[in-house]
């Protein structure tokens, strides 16, 4: 469904990426991990073409992305949850969800995704009518997340969706990610708490310095002692 071959990008002069190649299929959840300032949040902002790569391919469905502007890549279903979850604080939860359904492709069908964002998640129903930004923090990543899902994406894209949140609300967003994965939804996500992040998915990236350093199914990733020393404190 995704691949990237031979990326590298970065701003201005600092290049924060060098030479990735990955790739996400079908049906799979997939996650890069690594610590902060690796240069996950570049990444998607390259895949969400928010960040134009110095060279490389990156393709969705054999469609190159590299020349198309953001707005046409949500359209080829790529939706992008972004760092700190960017909500209009002053807006409704159920405004801020509408405003996820606004590609074409969409629009027609916006009645009938508020639904299931609302039987997916409950109490963004019972929040309706809140402001955004008087929500807690694990309610404005399920709005977030369901603002994504309005624009019916073919692959969800996720940046640090337990960043910033208590212990035990990060236990609440990884419970969200496994709902959605049990949806069906195709799921790249970046996370530095690694531990969490990969019991809900398939396979992972290991990303240090703009690199691609190791990858392979969680399972393996969970056991390796490199991972679990530097990652786990194990």
């Amino acid at each position: 469904m995704l691949e990237l071959k031979d990326v590298n990008a970065g701003y201005g002069t600092f290049q924060a990426l060098f030479d990735i190649s990955l790739e996400v299929n079908a049906g799979e959840a997939v996650a890069v991990i690594g610590p902060n300032g690796a240069g996950k949040t570049t990444l998607m902002r390259v895949i969400s073409g928010m960040t134009a790569p110095f060279s490389g391919n990156l393709t969705m469905e054999q469609q190159s992305l590299t020349t198309i502007p953001p707005h046409q890549i949500v359209e080829l279903g790529i939706a992008h949850v972004p760092e700190n979850r960017r909500l209009f604080p002053g807006m409704t939860v159920e405004d801020n969800l509408k405003l996820g359904a606004f590609a074409k492709k969409a629009r027609g069908d916006s009645k009938k995704s508020l639904d299931f964002v609302y039987e997916l998640f409950p109490r963004m129903k019972e929040r309706r009518n809140q402001l955004a930004g008087t929500m807690s923090g694990g309610e404005q990543q399920m709005c977030a997340i369901g603002r994504a899902i309005m624009s019916g994406p073919k692959l969800l894209l996720m940046d640090e969706p337990s960043a910033g949140l208590a212990p035990v609300v990060v236990q609440q967003v990884f419970g969200l990610v496994r709902r959605i994965r049990e949806e069906g939804y195709t799921v790249l996500i970046v996370e530095q708490n690694v531990q969490q992040v990969l019991k809900v998915v398939d396979r992972a990236y290991l990303l240090e310095a703009g690199q691609l350093i190791d990858s392979g199914k969680s399972s393996d990733l969970l056991e390796s002692e490199t991972v679990r020393k530097a990652y786990m404190g194990l």
